[in-house]
């Protein structure tokens, strides 16, 4: 039995050949594929082996079941989907991924990966430029925008609990400590809270206003009312493009609140942040610098392959102080000099960690950030126009503003429109009721036709259908057949219904 796994040159150029040609492959078809899959979880089991194989296996059957792994795959990249915050892989992404994978870096400190470090702290650096957040940032690259928002809420945590915290528990840190944020936060946020063990009910989720942002009178009241009973409020959680409308909070008068009452700030940007690089939207991030920590997530609007969020913060030192000393032998640092004494462990949950910089980093360089800021913006344009067609339309209804590049909307036939229109308050109801079942079968219907993918959210207590765009390949021909998709969905269940279907 041979215990080596390397393979001949000759083996290793076909299966990079027949790897790259799959992968090529693939991109060329993307915008032609179902976007969800004709399948069932059934299919798929019996189609993709899953016997722990005893001898090897031919190279062409692993690339044939990788082909079958494509085809009972749900397509994020196609340019109608719509359905969540996740923007495509660039094809220099997806190449890059490979290259960090076959280095194989584990990027815990310097003196583990020299290259990789500097490398994503440049990254750090220029992703607080990119934003208008600092052109020093400090920071860390995380898998996503929870794990960027839990490191963020043990660090002010810590910061403003005091050292002694971590050595002895939350038992001994006096009276509970509180979270503000509107009630359009995150949900990460709230599980964060429940994971460092202060409670679900720390986190105060307050209502938004009109426009789905943190109303920072009500943040005001409630700050005052909760150190009356004796809390500690300690940190505000402002949201830079929220999940369900993609809603902006006013990120300065927030900061003045926290910087009144001494609180940490933290911006939760990990859909929207990356969208100051739109000129035009820039405005709305005004006040950001003056945050504490913001998160960003580089695969939701930076067109970079999954795993890359990040979270920055201004003051380094606090952060590292944030975190309790770390005493096993093997980890401790003996360098001479403070760069190559990093670690990441310092400012971070994991330790073992993949080299996700280099993906944004050869992307950022092969693009340019000017062409990166013109593909988001185009998302943004996209989303305005999907408002535009939807507010000329008799039978679409605009739920929300759209700020960044999600639209709430819902389809409304003729015959409901005019109930609602001429209804009284009871009946109106009943309309809406029938309405919400309407918009949930057609966005059922819609997402496994595989022609277009919404997803949904709720709001002001009623169902919308959610349209996410954040797709450097989408046009405005995607959005009008989008539109035109939904409507025949919905004219097939009330067709259904017309026939007792």
């Amino acid at each position: 039995m041979s215990k080596s796994l390397d393979i001949t040159d000759g083996a290793l150029r076909e299966l990079s050949a027949q790897a790259t040609a799959l992968v090529m492959d693939y991109f060329e078809r993307i915008s032609e594929l179902p976007i969800f899959p004709d399948t069932t979880a059934e299919q798929i089991a019996e189609e993709l082996p899953s016997i722990l194989p005893i001898e090897g296996e031919p190279l062409d059957r692993l690339i044939e079941d990788c082909r079958t792994l494509f085809n009972a795959s749900r397509h994020n990249g196609h340019p109608r989907f719509f359905g969540y915050v996740a923007s495509p892989s660039t094809p220099i992404g997806a190449f890059a991924d490979l290259i960090a994978s076959a280095l194989n870096q584990n990027v815990t400190s310097w003196r583990s990966a020299p290259a990789a470090t500097q490398i994503e702290q440049t990254v750090v650096r220029w992703l607080g430029q990119l934003i208008g957040y600092s052109e020093d940032a400090h920071g860390l690259l995380t898998s996503g925008g929870s794990m960027a928002n839990l490191n963020a809420m043990l660090i002010a945590h810590r910061v403003k609990a005091g050292s002694e915290t971590s050595r002895q528990g939350l038992w001994n840190a006096g009276q509970p400590m509180t979270i503000y944020a509107s009630d359009q936060v995150h949900f990460s946020i709230v599980k964060a809270a429940d994971v460092l063990g202060l409670g679900r009910d720390c986190v105060r989720l307050l209502p938004s206003d009109e426009r789905f942002r943190l109303d920072v009178s009500v943040l005001r009241e409630h700050l005052a009312r909760d150190i009356q009973s004796g809390l500690r409020p300690f940190c505000v959680v402002a949201s830079a493009g929220t999940v369900s409308t993609g809603a902006v909070d006013p990120l300065g008068e927030i900061a003045e609140v926290t910087e009144e009452y001494g609180l940490w700030l933290h911006v939760d940007g990990a859909y929207g942040a990356l969208a100051a690089m739109d000129a035009t939207k820039r405005s709305l991030f005004a006040g950001i610098e003056r945050a504490d920590s913001v998160s960003l997530d580089p695969h939701k609007w930076l067109y970079a392959p999954v795993d890359a969020g990040c979270l920055l913060f201004r003051d380094d030192q606090s952060v590292r102080s944030a975190h309790s000393p770390n005493e096993a032998d093997y980890i401790k640092v003996h360098e001479q000099t403070d760069t190559e004494a990093f670690a990441f462990w310092d400012y971070g949950i994991e330790l073992s960690r993949r080299f996700r910089a280099l993906k944004i980093w050869l992307m950022l360089r092969y693009y340019g950030t000017e062409r990166v800021a013109g593909a988001i913006a185009g998302d943004n344009r996209l989303a305005s126009e999907l408002a535009e067609r939807i507010r000329a339309s008799e039978d679409f209804e605009l739920l929300a503003p759209v700020v960044l590049s999600i639209c709430c909307f819902r389809y409304v036939p003729p015959k409901l429109s005019e109930r609602l229109m001429s209804g009284d308050e009871k009946e109106r109801a009943r309309v809406n009721d029938e309405l919400d079942e309407l918009n949930a079968r057609i966005m059922h219907s819609v997402q496994r036709g595989g022609r277009a993918y919404l997803s949904n959210s709720t709001i002001k207590g009623r169902y919308a259908l959610r349209a996410c765009i954040t797709n450097f390949r989408t046009t405005s021909e995607d959005i009008r057949q989008t539109l035109d998709i939904v409507r025949e969905a919905a004219g097939r269940i009330e067709q259904g219904e017309k026939d007792g279907v």
